[in-house]
């Protein structure tokens, strides 16, 4: 994919140009300019209330802005709804598991992965499933970037709590997305069931050469495993750096700690 702009300059992966989204007279993002490139690992941070849950469902097309632009892979995404951004290549995993807890671990990816080759997912899938050799080869890669292929004939509901939040993240793997968007992927999980993540998330990185944007509220991990951190405060960009430099910048410690070094 050419992700060059005329000149050769480089173009980003994902723009937003001056997005604004109010709800009542409440400003939840305020003229926010980000630009996402190809292959970055990108965290969103700020305190409650900064704005970073309202930023991913604008870019996903979840919410409408009230002002501004969102560009993607050169195209103004603004008026598209939510299943044209995920066939266009952008794919979220949410705050919370949301899967299909009466089907198996196995089903949950066949069904992501038959609506990103075929659009939707169609009554009759399961009766004719031999007839979408492509699908069965997405569900299985993704079941096996999340480690979950062995548990593959397991009902999603009988999975524990850290397993049913990979199952999730590989729902949205199986759309084969160029961006991949993870809201709190850790929320709720032991320091194992993290660590894991933590790992899932690197390789995902790795092997599949996927841009991520993560939002996440433990600074370790956000340490950890970002390239850049946009910083985000009363809904607008504060800061954005390398960790070693949003962990020293003394506005984004005053504004996510009152002060008290990151």
């Amino acid at each position: 994919m050419d992700h060059s702009a005329a000149g050769g300059a480089l173009m980003a992966l994902l723009e937003t140009r001056g997005l604004v989204k109010r709800f009542n007279g409440l400003t939840a993002t305020d003229d926010v300019d980000i630009a996402i490139e190809e292959g970055e690992r990108v965290s969103v941070i700020g305190p409650n209330g900064a704005g970073k849950t309202t930023l991913i469902n604008l870019i996903t097309r979840m919410l409408e802005p009230t002002e501004g632009d969102i560009v993607f892979q050169g195209e103004s995404i603004t008026d598209r709804a939510p299943y044209e951004v995920v066939q266009q290549g952008i794919s979220k995993s949410f705050q919370t598991a949301s899967i299909f807890p009466e089907l198996t671990v196995e089903e949950n990816a066949e069904i992501a992965a038959l609506g990103a080759e075929h659009g939707s997912f169609r009554l009759n899938f399961f009766r004719h499933r031999n007839r979408y050799p492509e699908v069965d080869d997405a569900t299985r890669r993704t079941l096996e970037a999340v480690n979950l292929w062995d548990q593959r004939e397991v009902p999603a509901a009988d999975l524990p709590y850290g397993d049913k939040r990979r199952l999730e993240i590989g729902i949205a793997l199986a759309s084969e997305p160029d961006l991949l968007l993870m809201d709190e992927p850790t929320a709720g999980m032991s320091p194992e069931e993290t660590n894991a993540t933590v790992s899932l998330i690197e390789n995902v990185k790795e092997e599949l050469g996927l841009t991520l944007v993560l939002i996440e509220h433990d600074m370790e991990i956000v340490f950890e495993v970002s390239d850049r951190i946009i910083v985000l405060n009363r809904g607008r960009v504060i800061a954005e750096g390398t960790p070693e430099e949003i962990q020293g910048d003394p506005d984004v410690q005053e504004a996510y700690l009152g002060g008290v070094e990151l």
